[in-house]
């Protein structure tokens, strides 16, 4: 009877008192849930730890446009962040205002710009005893690439130190004191054991610090003479070096040179300084031809040319295979690679322009194709046309719905 009373009484709580009771079971479930949901083990969390490829890279930049909105639409104009346009693999390259011929191809080699290359070859035997850098690595201009000594190096280290000391004493006697002779040869004497160290690839500087202090002689580093980077490294610790053997090359990459063969009737048509097009792989860059040998080997009946490009980036390097398009004034028209050109939403071909922070698809005709170019019309020179990545702006473009005829 007891217990039927307290239940009754439990029943006949006020309406507030059992809501309250309600809301709080309702809290502490919602609480509940979110610790449960934090126990829970996120797999979408863990890290993807494999290798990634075209169109994985491409889905994470998807991934990035619909999970940040960092893509907008301005009209029929497709603006990316920075981060997508790394992740799209989007290249843009300017339109050139000269003309090319898809059927003056000629086959090349990308060599180094002899301009911007400097072999290291000390002119006195050498041994290597410490190296300060690898095979392939930039270095600074300055930087300490090999530290060198040996007989023959502190032989000449000691003969400049005896000879510049000596042409000090001669240049402070007064005229009287020393004949006119006496005081050339002292002096020709300090400039000739100056000019063997500077043989042995050693900087002013460090020549000067041998006056200040003798004590440092049988060895010296060799030092970066300009920024680029380490090949043909063949210096090994402990191993001595013949006078004049190379021991390394330093090459700036920011520039390099294509040697190109080409028939003797291309070659009527080539002048010093005027453009070519320079394709390797899926890059085209604009190159300005520097040269050419007059001359017809007798074996391939051609005649080299020698090219000369900009190669931002490093992305191309010395020994790649290159194909060369000559300019030619009655061409209409300019060449694009294959993965500038997609299809619009009416079947037509299309390629995107950078304008400003965006880009914007411009219909082009296709009137000639070949060995993965096109000759293509209705683009102003100066344009900045994407030249690679197209494919993922066009697919973002079929998704927000633009319409090119609209524009």
């Amino acid at each position: 009877m007891k217990n039927q009373s307290n239940n009754k009484r439990f029943l006949q709580l006020s309406p507030l008192m059992r809501a309250m009771g309600f809301g709080a079971l309702m809290t502490m479930t919602a609480m509940g849930g979110v610790a449960l949901g934090a126990e829970g083990h996120d797999h979408s969390a863990e890290p993807d730890n494999k290798p990634l490829t075209q169109e994985s890279t491409l889905a994470q930049a998807r991934n990035q446009s619909e999970d940040h909105g960092d893509q907008e639409a301005h009209g029929g104009e497709l603006v990316l962040s920075e981060e997508q346009r790394q992740l799209a693999g989007i290249r843009v390259g300017q339109v050139s205002s000269q003309g090319f011929s898809l059927a003056a191809v000629a086959t090349a080699t990308l060599v180094v710009d002899r301009e911007r290359t400097v072999t290291l070859a000390p002119q006195l035997d050498v041994r290597v005893l410490a190296r300060h850098v690898v095979p392939g690595q930039e270095v600074a201009k300055g930087q300490p690439l090999l530290t060198l000594g040996g007989a023959a190096v502190a032989q000449a280290q000691a003969d400049y130190i005896n000879a510049a000391a000596e042409w000090g004493r001669v240049k402070r006697m007064s005229q009287s004191a020393v004949s006119a002779s006496r005081r050339l040869q002292a002096q020709v004497d300090a400039e000739l054991k100056r000019a063997i160290l500077e043989a042995l690839k050693m900087t002013p500087a460090q020549i000067e610090a041998l006056e200040s202090d003798p004590e440092i002689i049988g060895s010296y580093r060799l030092l970066a003479p300009l920024a680029g980077r380490v090949q043909q490294d063949v210096a090994m610790r402990g191993q001595v070096f013949a006078g004049g053997t190379a021991l390394m090359q330093l090459t700036d990459e920011s520039h390099l040179w294509v040697e190109a063969q080409v028939t003797p009737t291309q070659s009527q048509q080539i002048k010093v300084g005027s453009k070519a097009l320079v394709k390797v792989g899926d890059f085209s860059l604009e190159a300005e031809v520097i040269g050419r040998s007059h001359e017809i080997d007798s074996v391939t009946r051609t005649e080299q040319i020698l090219v000369a490009f900009a190669n931002p980036g490093h992305v191309l390097h010395a020994g790649q295979f290159a194909e060369i398009y000559l300019a030619d004034n009655n061409q209409d028209g300019v060449i694009l690679p294959d993965a500038a050109l997609t299809r619009g939403g009416d079947g037509d071909w299309q390629v995107f322009v950078e304008e400003g922070d965006g880009f914007e698809a411009v219909e082009v005709e296709v009137s000639e194709r070949q060995r993965g170019m096109n000759l293509v019309q209705g683009l102003s020179p100066k344009m900045r046309v994407v030249v690679s990545g197209a494919f993922f702006l066009a697919s973002e473009q079929a998704k927000s719905g633009f319409d090119i005829h609209n524009h």
